[in-house]
């Protein structure tokens, strides 16, 4: 019977996991995503003959413009659920694969990891979670850009005197075509879920796992480690405050009750480190993953070999630089900073209320 208990325990255990994580990613994503869609639309123009926008704020503004509110959430569904998903997979690997390194040491359930090996955990989660993540984020990239190179709005006929006036006013998209005729409206996630199947099959749907295996791999571990880290310090500042102990085992202990605001500030600094240690990856992701779209003339849309993760790495590096492995990377940390800290809000306050 105490077996069972433990088992059931262990279970009741993943189900909270999955469903807090799933929560906590789903309110997250509503709030970044026009920031998350402003990256992804830097990040698709490294690689462009001429950038259509001058920075993030630009971005913004001619999304905003031309597009409108609606636009500013182009392609919100895919995301949405992928970040339910990667959440609750997220949380559920990282209790996990702690179990597993407790069980590979001889410890039980008590037993706290150090640092170090709540890092490793973290990594085995990101791995885990980014074969979830990079058909999902797949769809959201290319619905993120589709209206690029759609018909933009109708613009009046005296912005378009000047070949120059009208290129600037859409953006960058060349003159030559036709703006006076209405604007089509682009596929909707289904749709460019069943275009990939059809033209690249089942394997297409994984196009940048590499990158999204580095990111997911190397971010898990800096974000889940920085929680935990700059948590513990928050923990022990308050334990030597309150004129309580401050050994290990009573800091672990006190980490499982945080307050909000030790949950929002951990939280935030976990966000801001995970972007900016692995946004290259994520880069060069986001330029495979968009190159039909925005670049038809190269690789599969023109019969030719399909981009590689270490190719357009290259190749990007050599037009941009690091500045253009790191394009759109200011606006990604800024709004991980908030979305993680809601994440991690909402899951531990959830976690806590539940208990």
């Amino acid at each position: 019977m105490a077996g069972d208990h433990v088992e059931q325990s262990g279970t009741v255990k993943a189900a909270k996991d999955i469903a807090f994580g799933g929560i906590a990613g789903m309110l997250s994503k509503v709030f970044e995503h026009p920031f998350d869609l402003t990256k992804v639309r830097l990040q698709a123009q490294v690689l462009e003959s001429t950038a259509r926008f001058n920075g993030p704020m630009d971005c913004l503004y001619k999304t905003w413009k031309y597009e409108g509110f609606r636009g500013l959430y182009r392609g919100l569904p895919a995301p949405v659920v992928g970040a339910t998903l990667e959440n609750a997979s997220l949380f559920v690997s990282y209790r996990e694969s702690q179990n597993v390194i407790r069980h590979l040491k001889g410890k039980d359930a008590r037993y706290q990891l150090p640092l170090g090996e709540l890092m490793i955990a973290a990594g085995a989660a990101g791995l885990i979670t980014s074969f979830i993540l990079t058909p999902i984020e797949l769809v959201k990239c290319k619905m993120q850009v589709q209206q690029l190179v759609a018909q933009p709005l109708p613009v009046p006929a005296s912005v378009l005197a000047t070949s120059a006036a009208a290129t600037a006013a859409i953006g960058g998209i060349p003159p030559s075509v036709p703006h006076n005729t209405p604007t089509l409206k682009p596929p909707g996630p289904i749709a460019v879920l069943v275009s990939v199947i059809r033209t690249a099959g089942i394997r297409g749907l994984w196009l940048g796992q590499t990158g999204t295996l580095i990111r997911e791999t190397g971010g898990g571990a800096a974000w889940f480690g920085t929680k935990e880290y700059v948590a513990t310090l928050l923990v022990r500042k308050r334990l030597r405050e309150e004129g309580l102990s401050t050994d290990s085992w009573s800091v672990r202990s006190h980490m499982q009750n945080l307050k909000m605001w030790e949950s929002a500030a951990s939280g935030a600094c976990a966000g801001g480190m995970f972007n900016f240690v692995m946004f290259p990856a994520d880069t060069v992701k986001s330029a495979m993953q968009t190159e039909e779209e925005l670049r038809p003339g190269n690789g599969r849309a023109n019969g030719g070999a399909k981009p590689t993760f270490f190719g357009t790495f290259r190749e990007m590096y050599s037009k941009g630089g690091i500045r253009g492995l790191y394009a759109g990377c200011g606006i990604t940390v800024a709004r991980s900073i908030p979305s993680s800290a809601i994440i991690f809000l909402t899951f531990d306050g959830l976690t806590k209320y539940f208990a």
